[in-house]
Order: structure tokens, then sequence, then C-alpha cells
């Protein structure tokens, strides 16, 4: 016995799923090729069908349609309808039987004639001749002389012609063709019928099976033409068809299916060009798919016929196959522990006892390679960082190959790179050591190892020493700054950022080394003015030349704290914007507009202190702000950190306290007013007594009344005018005194101005109102 996951079982399940599957597939696929055969060559003969029984009996309407027109075009009819016509008129009588026995034919299967004339009064049918107003079945032909267009075919029951050549047919209805006479006029004077029984031609068509149901309908999808007499002249919703579903005929010919009693059905029908008849077949799907099962049968047996023989010949390969498996399986397999043995098949047992035989010697190779380059990089940290001797440096030089390379160079440099930030990218903080470890890669890619060592990073910096021999220092210099533009161009394009190089000034030995990775260092410094995404070599920072006036805006600060404290956003940030741009706009060295970032952020804690905000409160946490802003470089970087970490925390505090604040200081201020309007009050005054900032205090007013200070003080001095003007005496010269006006035609002035009256016109208007 095998185990259920050796190989040997998994072969056999594999073999038996590869041969099953196809045989599964060619069957079914087989069975639905076929089905699919029998249904279209079902629907293919049901159209012969109806498109052989639309010609036969086409045919005949179409001869007797052709006959009739001939006979009621002929000269002798055409005279006879403008006379009368009686007994004595034998002879006519006698032409225009011969001229009806034309119709009657076992070609036409037409069985009876009437010629009516209503004008002149005769009637001529297969027994005779009559008048017209003596018929019995006149209303009948009256009836059908009012249908629309000349020429119509009807069905109509038997018995209303009371004809008794047509009741000997025993057909309980009649087709009939009816033409009006004489079809060249507008105006008919008579009448003329065809009948054909419809039994004669329902026997036309093919003999009827248990499965499938022909019939012709006409206009109004009624019964005219059926191998059951019963059904003639009912209408096919009454046979079980759904109303719903008629609409389904709006083809020329067509095919579909539908449910009749429960039952699913096929339906073909074909619409006649010659009389808009419907000619349709409905078949049993049951007796289609009955053909179909028998075909699905007889495939599935061949089927498992087949899928048996595989089986068997699967199992007998795989027996074959897997012998010499087992032979060195049984080799190894006593070596094994039982139950690591079960967990695993024959192949990957092999398998493990190959590898075993190779990994010893690989994994040494691996730690003696990533040892020897740790060991590298740890020297080259030391050496830009200063803490290597020389006799040591080229002790480690000479260890690690370098020294044949290094003994051709003439010039030196070193690369500092960073990324300026990942605000605004796909990328996150934690995914900077990935990035750095990508730009190292570019970077050993891009240039020919014979002109670098290989690159480190030093506290998320790339660094990297280049060196060439044979060209002259202008030449080195203008590589060097080609190879920056190429790593910057390379970097947008394949990472999608933004870094920033700093080149240290050319030397020759590499005891300078340490001093070229802090000039380099020190170049980077410089985006704090230049912004992202520069190169800066360290003999162009600055041009040697540095600003002695040390500028600081103020007046923005002061701005800006205000904006802060009325809690003003937008107006803050825009503020920030400002001061950073009047910074960072004089030169300085690197060292400068760090103080006066610093400058900023003190000065905005000890607003925070003096308004009673602890630290705590705006979410700062327990990290430094000032390491924070000194570990950032860019232009970008500062502004964001200050709008987050900063001015967003306090406009939130200030603003929790404008909520309460706002209203009591705007009731104090309106209190003011109304006690003491009558004298030249300010907003300044306010202010003082209040112990508040006169712009702070403008601002919050306005914000709570939508008026300024003096725009609410005019409209209350102006209500208690009007007051005065209608309660009181008190002159208008007075009254213009008390409220501070100037004179009293300044107090008029205004006054008209805004109630488009006089003030004596208003006390004239509303005074006898009072009380």
């Amino acid at each position: 016995m095998h185990p259920k996951n050796s190989l040997y079982s998994k072969m056999v399940l594999f073999g038996c799923i590869i041969s099953i599957i196809p045989l599964l597939a060619l069957g079914f696929f087989s069975f639905m090729k076929s089905s699919g055969s029998v249904q279209n060559h079902v629907n293919t003969s049901n159209i012969q069908l109806m498109n052989q029984t639309n010609s036969n009996l086409e045919q005949v309407l179409r001869t007797v349609d052709y006959t009739l027109n001939y006979v009621i075009n002929s000269n002798i009819l055409q005279g006879a309808l403008y006379r009368p016509l009686s007994y004595y008129d034998f002879q006519l009588y006698n032409k225009l039987k011969e001229e009806l026995s034309l119709l009657q034919s076992p070609e036409t299967r037409v069985t009876d004639v009437i010629l009516a004339n209503t004008t002149t009064n005769w009637l001529i049918n297969n027994r005779g001749m009559y008048e017209f107003n003596e018929y019995a079945s006149k209303d009948t032909l009256l009836s059908l002389m009012d249908m629309q267009g000349s020429s119509n075919w009807v069905m109509l029951d038997t018995e209303s012609l009371g004809s008794s050549d047509t009741l000997s047919y025993a057909c309980p209805y009649t087709i009939a063709l009816v033409k009006k006479m004489p079809m060249s006029t507008s105006s008919a004077r008579g009448i003329a019928l065809a009948t054909i029984p419809s039994c004669s031609l329902a026997a036309m068509m093919d003999s009827p099976s248990p499965s499938r149901e022909v019939m012709v309908l006409d206009h109004n999808y009624r019964i005219v033409v059926h191998p059951d007499q019963g059904k003639v002249g009912q209408s096919l919703t009454e046979t079980g068809y759904n109303k719903d579903e008629l609409d389904r005929f709006d083809s020329k010919s067509g095919q579909f299916e539908t449910r009749i009693d429960n039952k699913p059905i096929s339906v073909t029908y074909v619409k006649s060009d010659f009389n808009g008849w419907l000619y349709a077949s409905f078949t049993e799907m049951s007796a289609v798919t009955k053909e179909s099962r028998s075909i699905g049968w007889f495939t599935l047996y061949i089927c498992l016929l087949m899928i048996g023989l595989s089986i068997l010949l699967v199992w007998l390969g795989t027996r074959r196959v897997y012998s010499p498996i087992r032979r060195i399986l049984q080799g190894i397999a006593e070596r094994l522990p039982d139950l690591q043995a079960n967990k695993k098949n024959e192949l990957q047992i092999i398998d493990e006892h190959i590898r075993d035989m190779f990994n010893s010697n690989t994994q040494l190779r691996n730690e003696l390679r990533q040892n020897s380059r740790q060991v590298r990089t740890f020297f080259l940290h030391k050496l830009f960082l200063g803490r290597i001797s020389p006799p040591e440096a080229e002790e480690q030089i000479a260890l690690f190959g370098f020294q044949e390379q290094v003994a051709q160079w003439e010039h030196l440099a070193v690369f500092t790179l960073q990324i300026d930030t990942l605000d605004d990218t796909r990328y996150e903080r934690k995914d900077s050591d990935l990035l750095l470890f990508a730009i190292n890669n570019m970077m050993e890619e891009m240039i020919p190892s014979m002109f670098r060592f290989p690159p480190v990073i030093i506290d998320q910096t790339q660094v990297t020493l280049i060196g060439r021999g044979g060209i002259s220092l202008e030449e080195f210099n203008d590589y060097i700054y080609k190879l920056s533009e190429e790593i910057q161009r390379t970097t947008r394009s394949f990472l999608d950022l933004e870094v920033s190089i700093g080149i240290s000034l050319p030397y020759k030995t590499l005891t300078k080394t340490s001093r070229a990775y802090q000039e380099g260092m020190e170049a980077l410094k410089h985006r704090i003015k230049l912004g992202t995404g520069v190169i800066i070599p360290y003999f162009s920072v600055n041009s040697g030349k540095h600003t002695r006036v040390y500028f600081y805006p103020m007046q923005v600060e002061n701005e800006l704290i205000d904006a802060i404290k009325l809690a003003e956003e937008e107006r803050a940030l825009e503020l920030l914007k400002q001061w950073l741009a009047e910074v960072f706009q004089k030169d300085r060295t690197p060292h400068e507009y760090q103080i006066s970032l610093i400058r900023l952020l003190n000065d905005l804690m000890i607003v925070m202190q003096e308004n009673g905000i602890v630290l705590e409160q705006p979410d700062f946490g327990n990290s430094s702000l000032v390491e924070e802003l000194l570990s950032l470089y860019t232009g970008p970087e500062i502004e964001g950190w200050f709008k987050t970490r900063v001015i967003r925390p306090m406009v939130k505090v200030f603003r929790d306290r404008q909520d309460s604040q706002y209203q009591n200081l705007s009731e104090q201020i309106i209190e003011i007013i109304r006690n003491e309007f009558d004298r030249n009050i300010t907003l300044e005054e306010c202010a003082s007594r209040l112990h508040y900032n006169n712009f702070y205090l403008s601002s919050v007013f306005k914000k709570e009344t939508n008026m300024s200070f003096s725009e609410y003080l005019s409209q209350y001095r102006f209500k208690m005018s009007k007051k005065w003007l209608v309660e009181t005496d008190m002159p208008i010269k007075d009254i213009a005194e008390k409220l501070s006006y100037n004179n009293s035609q300044n107090f008029i002035r205004s006054f008209r101005k805004l109630e488009g009256m006089t003030p004596g016109q208003y006390r004239a208007k509303y005074k006898g109102l009072e009380g």
C-alpha cells in the first residue's frame, strides 16, 4: 500500500485527472453540439414547412384573386353593372354564368361565387338570379361592402351566406375573397364574392402530428385554417397562448420559445406578403429533447468506457515509471525518521538529500561574502567620519582590493544625496530606508566600479566617493556635475522622487575624505533657501559672501500671532507663508536661517504660556519641537511642519475659547454703547477698559454682530434720535448735540439720507401717532 500523499498516488491521481477531464469535456461538448444540431434541424424543417404551406395556400389564393379580377373587369360584367337584369335577359345571364364558372374548379377550391348589384337590385349565384332586396343574406353582403379597401380576404360563418352549395361542404367557416365593383371607381355599385371552405384549405396542409400543430392566422390572430375544424374561428389566446406575447410575431418570419399550458413550445412563423396572414407552427420541446436525451445517454456510455480504459492504462504506466524512483528511495529511506518520511513525497526526500550535500559549502561562502561586505561598509563609515588613521586606511584599501584603482585617481570628490521629502508622494516615512537602498543600487549601476568606492548610507544620507585619473580638474568638475544631473533624472524617472545632491570640493588624497564629507553635508543645508531637487557644489555656496545685516520680519510675526488669537486659520497660514518668504529671500548661512525659525517658534510658545495654554493641550506630545524643526531642510517641509505641529493646534485652542468668550465681550461693548452713546466714545476706549487689543476686539465684535463698532454706534444713535423726535419736544439742535454731531445741519443731512425725510418731517408725521 502506498500512502495517500506519496508520489505514486499523486502520479496516478494526476494521470486520471488529465485523462478523465478531457474525456468528460469532449463528451459534454459532443452532447451539446449534437443537441444543438437536432434543434437546428427541427427549426430548419419547421421554417421549410411554413414556407411550403405558405406557398401552396397562397398559390390557390392568388389564382382566385387573379381570376375574380378578370371576371370583374370583363366587358360583359362591366356592361351588366349599369343596367337592371330580369328573366328576359337570359342570354346575358348565361354569359355571366360562364364567366363565373371560370372560378369554380378543383384547383381553386371555390364553392360559390356571388355577384350582387345593389344599385340596379340584382344578384347572381350558383342557384340562379334574384332581386337583391329579396335575398336572405343581403345584410351580410351589405356589411361586406362597408369594409375599407376594394379587395379583402375575410372569414365568414358558412350559414351567413345562405347558399346550399356552400352548406354542402359541411364546413362551419368559409374563407371569402370580397371585391367591390367596379374596381376602377371610388363609388361601389355592387360586390363580388368567391368562397372557399376552410376545411378544403386545411386539407392542403401536411398531416398533423402529436407534437406539432400548424395553423393559419388572420390580422386579428384568429385561426382561419386548422386541421381541427373545432378551433377555426377561435382567437390564438383562446388556445392557451399568452396575450402579452402576441407582439413577438412582429417580423416577416422568425422563431422563439414560449409556454402554452405550462409546456415549453417552440414557435415558428412566416407572415404572407400577399394578404398578411400568419402561417405558424407550434412544436412541443419535449419531442425535440427526446432525441437529444438518447444521444446524451449514448455519449455517456461511451465516455464511461473510455474513462475505465484510461484509468487502467494510467495505473499500469505509473507502476512502470515509478519503479526506478522506488529503488532510489529504498536506498535512503532507512536513514530518515518515520515521521519525517511520512510528511514528504519521494522526490522531496531525494531532493533534500541532494541539497544537503551542497548546503554547507554554499552557506559558508555566503557568510564569508556577507561578512566581507559588512566589514567593508564599516571601513567606509569610519573613513567618511574621520575615525580611521592613514596607515589603517591604506591597509584596509589593500585588503578590499581598492589599492590599484586608488593609485590611478588624480581627483576625488564626495557625493552626499538626500531625499527632499516624502510628503505628497506614494511613499511613507517608513519607506525611507528602502528608498535609500534602492538609490544605493542605482548609484552602483550608473557609476563604473573603477571610478568609485561602494556607496554607503550614513544617517539617512547616501554617500559616494568618486575618483578619476587622466583628466584635468575642469573636466573632472564637469563630469561630477553631469553625473549628479543624471542621478537626479534617473531617481525622478524610476522612483518619482525629488533628491538633492551636495558635492564637495575636489581633493587629491584619501586623508581629506572626512573633510569632503562635511563639505557635502554643509552644502545640503542650503536647501532651506534653494528649495528641493537641487545640486549644490560646495565651491558655489553663497559665492563666499554673507550679509552682515540680520533681518527679521517682526511686523508679519505680530500679525500672525493676532490671526492665531482670533482663530483665523486661513489668514494665519497665509501670514506664515509670507513670513517664510521674507526670511528666505535674504542671503544668509543655513545657521542664520535656523536662528530665525527657532525665534519664531519661541515667540509662539511664549504666546501659549501668556494665554495659559499648557503644552499638552495642542497635542505636542513629549518630543522636542526644536529638534524636529532643526531636522528639516527644505522650505516646503518647514512650512508644512509649522502648519500641522504649531499653527493649527493653537488655532483650535483659541477657537474653542471663542465660543464662550466672544458673546460675553460683544455684550459688554453693546452695554457701554447703550449707556454712553451720548458722548464721544471710541473702540480704543472700550478696548482699554476691557484689557484687550483694539484690533482683536474689533474682529470679535464684527463676528458677533455683523457690523463694525462705528456702524453699530451710528445705528443706535439714529434709533435714539427717532425715539426723542416722537416722544419728546427736545429741539433738533439739542438732539444733534447729544448725539455728538458738530452741528445740526450734519445731523439733518445724515437723518434724511437714512430715513428719506428731515427730522422735522419725521416728527410731524409720527408724533401724532404716539401712544
